[in-house]
């Protein structure tokens, strides 16, 4: 167990080539703050080298996921500098690094999802969420206009209606009904969410690595470019085409036939 950001983001590998950071702030409902988003930013590059780690796995200490940015650490005297700028530069730096990791991420929702939380949950790729978790967005009940780049994730992942409804209303959502609208994947029971988080996360990360970071690679460049130019082709194409020259996909091929369990090297 690595302890980061004075204990309040834990990482440990509860499975093979697995990375699990644990918000672990429960004094604040595992409420976002600086020393926890500098934390984040710095430590998921380091998850990124070699195939020693093929999936990410992101959850909070019970009994909440995370209550969102830690509000209660902006003063009188942070407003008149400028909230914005002091809010905006770790929370930005933390959500590129984790839209931007090169491998699979997993969000285990263990209990509430709010705010800034919410939005941290929807930058993984994967989600899955405790029967009694509620998800929502409390802008509205704050006077906040939430971020561009934090809106336009919401609009990618349940559309525009949805995305209206969560702000405008400032509701929190069941489980079952983020379910319902995608915001999650899965919804299990409470009791049963961090085993099947791992399960998951090892499924993930079991699978090639060329393969997982290649078609993340591939997705998220179609989902930001609907219109591909010619160079993003050429790069695609030539993406696919070097899978074919790898090793990893002889082994796969071979193991297959073999009925076996692959050994990759990511090569």
């Amino acid at each position: 167990m690595e302890e980061l950001a004075a204990g309040k983001l834990l990482l440990d590998r509860p499975a093979e080539a697995v990375a699990r950071l644990r918000l672990n702030n429960p004094e604040r409902r595992n409420a976002l703050d600086h020393d926890i988003l500098d934390a984040l930013a710095e430590v998921l590059p380091r998850l990124n080298r070699g195939i020693e780690t093929r999936c990410v796995l992101l959850t909070g200490a019970p009994p909440v996921f995370s209550a969102g940015y830690d509000i209660g650490s902006i003063s009188e005297q942070t407003f008149e500098r400028d909230a914005e700028a002091l809010v905006a530069h770790p929370f930005h730096s933390a959500m590129e690094m984790l839209a931007k990791h090169p491998w699979p991420v997993l969000a285990a929702i263990n209990g509430h999802c709010l705010g800034g939380g919410l939005e941290l949950a929807i930058t993984c790729d994967l989600r899955i969420c405790a029967d009694g978790a509620k998800l929502g967005m409390p802008p509205a009940k704050l006077g906040l206009v939430y971020g561009h780049t934090g809106l336009r994730k919401f609009l990618d992942t349940v559309g525009l209606a949805r995305t209206k409804e969560l702000f405008l209303t400032g509701r929190n959502f069941e489980a079952a009904r983020a379910e319902q609208i995608g915001l999650v994947h899965e919804v299990v029971p409470a009791e049963r969410l961090e085993e099947t988080a791992i399960e998951l996360a090892a499924e993930v990360a079991g699978n090639a690595p060329i393969s997982m970071r290649g078609n993340k690679h591939a997705i998220d460049l179609l989902d930001r470019n609907p219109v591909l130019g010619e160079q993003q082709e050429a790069g695609l194409i030539a993406l696919r085409e070097s899978c074919f020259s790898s090793a990893d996909l002889r082994e796969g091929i071979t193991a297959f036939a073999e009925k076996r369990k692959p050994v990759w090297t990511g090569r």
